[in-house]
């Protein structure tokens, strides 16, 4: 039982420790935002300030795990090339060493009860007293940050100390350092955070309970397990992206293989040369020593490891189009009747985005035969919201371009269809957006408990759904797209968003209603009409021929 006492009391130590190394990660990352990406843009125009500024900024982040998924965004968007990109990983690895530094010197060497607490109190307050505020909120999560980082190392140590008391380690020092190799490589893999892993370490070796030697075994073995969350990052992405990981992952395997095969020598010149007697120190510096000679040993060759990598994943075509992609221009009449596929493809999608913020059953729109094959083979139903928002901006992105190639070669006529269609891409991104906006709104009254705002959301959803049947029935051709049907269809818009208008207003009288819940139902109906017009407009722009357009009632941008 005591054993287990201990086991429940280094766990929460591991807890709060990755907690309090999140909370510095956020505060850092908003607190400085966007001033350490321009300095990484900066300083990347040759290798030794990419490793440079590597490292640096990792020291001041604390993880390398958010220096590597915002280089492989960068270079994504091919703002990196991937020289300079491995070069600052490299340097990553050795901006991790800073807090290791850290709490060897400070979590074990002095009373840190004396600042973590006060850090954790002041955090507090500010955040009571000025939580609304960006700035503050972020700076009291750096001070949660840093008092629950030795606040959890306090625990594990003490643990540590606990478990030595009642436990022999000693049995276990005769095995082979392979496996705590092994052993650092899956708690790294397990926590995703060398950070912790060098703290138990840390913990470990200064209650004894592990010689300098295993704990080094165990570092080495942690700096592969680092790779795998980047490793998850690179999924999906682009071929160069795919090549930064395999090359930080062969680095990493290159550092752990070679320390590890010179374990003594280094162990031998930090402790007989260097005369570090600390055993936390030697660790750290084991670690340091390691990364720094890693990056010497790279620079050099870095220009050739790059054309190695070239050598992997193909560079694959990553248009989301359907249709269009397939277009040549030289066939316009061709081109143009894809590029109505294609905006009918634009336009099935957004309904059926808007339609999924509402939590509003899709399938008689998603069961689509002439698109859901090709929903399937983009991925596009198992996309998260965010991931449907952007595939939807970048097919407009494309259909834009498109448009742009297209419309010198046209004619009058097949002009003017060609104008029409574009603006019904337009119209379906704006409802798209409006709908997107509200997002907040939509989550806030379908969770409320307060009556009157869940009977709106109801309300509102029930005739969303019955608005997009009606869009559907016209857009599949089941009901004639004419000016009355249209009209009609208008009609119900402007009398869905005064009715609940108007309900609300009558119901609010007598509701417990706060002010921001009065702007939130106001905002969200405005919001809510303003997308269905919009895709009104994209339905009539898709269906409706130039003189039919001209006779439509043009529907007013503000409703009153």
């Amino acid at each position: 039982m005591e054993i287990f006492n201990h086991i429940l009391k280094l766990s929460a130590g591991i807890g709060l420790f990755l907690f309090a190394m999140y909370l510095l990660e956020e505060s850092l990352k908003n607190l400085s935002g966007r001033s350490f990406k321009l300095f990484l843009q900066r300083i990347t125009k040759n290798a030794i300030g990419a490793v440079t500024g590597g490292a640096i900024v990792t020291g001041i982040l604390q993880s390398s795990s958010m220096v590597s998924f915002m280089v492989l965004a960068f270079v994504g968007a091919g703002v990196f090339t991937m020289r300079n990109a491995m070069a600052i990983i490299l340097g990553a690895n050795l901006g991790t060493t800073l807090d290791s530094w850290v709490v060897a010197t400070l979590g074990f060497n002095m009373d840190i009860e004396v600042v973590s607490y006060p850090a954790v109190c002041v955090g507090g307050l500010i955040l009571i007293l000025f939580g609304s505020r960006k700035t503050y909120r972020y700076i009291s999560y750096f001070l949660f940050g840093f008092g629950l980082l030795f606040i959890g190392l306090s625990f594990m140590k003490t643990a540590m100390e606990a478990q030595v008391k009642v436990f022999d380690f000693s049995h276990y020092a005769t095995m082979s350092l392979a496996v705590f190799l092994l052993i650092g490589f899956i708690i790294t893999v397990l926590v995703q955070s060398s950070s912790v892993t060098m703290a138990l370490t840390l913990s470990a070796l200064h209650v004894g309970a592990i010689s300098l030697p295993i704990a080094a075994a165990i570092i080495l073995g942690s700096q592969t397990g680092t790779t795998i969350k980047i490793m998850l990052g690179a999924v999906g992405g682009n071929a160069s992206k795919k090549r930064i990981v395999l090359g930080n992952f062969l680095f990493n395997v290159f550092i752990t293989i070679f320390a590890y095969l010179l374990l003594s020598p280094i162990l031998f010149l930090i402790t007989d040369l260097f005369y570090v007697n600390d055993p936390l120190i030697a660790l750290v510096l084991f670690s340091t020593i390691i990364n720094l000679g890693s990056i010497i040993i790279f620079i050099p060759l870095l220009d050739k490891f790059i054309h190695f990598l070239e050598r992997f994943f193909k560079e694959s075509d990553r248009a989301v189009t359907a249709f269009i992609g397939h277009a040549s221009i030289a066939e316009r009449l061709t081109a143009l009747d894809l590029f109505k596929r294609e905006t009918n493809y634009f336009i099935h999608n957004s309904m059926l985005f808007n339609l999924e913020l509402f939590n509003i059953n899709t399938r008689y729109i998603s069961e689509n035969s002439d698109y859901k094959s090709i929903n399937v083979k983009k991925k596009f139903f198992i996309k998260t919201k965010e991931e449907k928002y952007n595939f939807l901006k970048q097919l407009q992105g494309e259909l834009q371009v498109f448009y742009l190639e297209l419309r010198p070669k046209l004619q009058s006529e097949q002009y003017s269809n060609l104008n029409q269609l574009i603006s019904a891409v337009r119209s379906s991104m704006h409802s798209v957006k409006s709908v997107k906006d509200i997002g907040t709104n939509i989550a806030n009254l379908r969770n409320s408990s307060k009556d009157i705002k869940y009977k709106f959301f109801i309300h509102n959803k029930q005739e969303t759904e019955a608005l997009y049947q009606q869009f559907n029935a016209l857009m599949t051709e089941e009901k004639p797209a004419d000016f009355e049907n249209l009209q009609h269809v208008f009609n119900t818009i402007e009398d869905n968003y005064s009715s609940a208008l108007n309900t609300f207003y009558s119901e609010a009288q007598d509701a417990p209603l706060e002010k921001i819940d009065i702007t939130t139902i106001i905002n969200f109906n405005r919001e809510l009409f303003t997308s269905n017009k919009a895709m009104l407009m994209t339905v009539k722009d898709f269906l409706l021929k130039e003189e039919e357009i001209q006779e439509f009632h043009e529907v007013p941008l503000h409703k009153r």
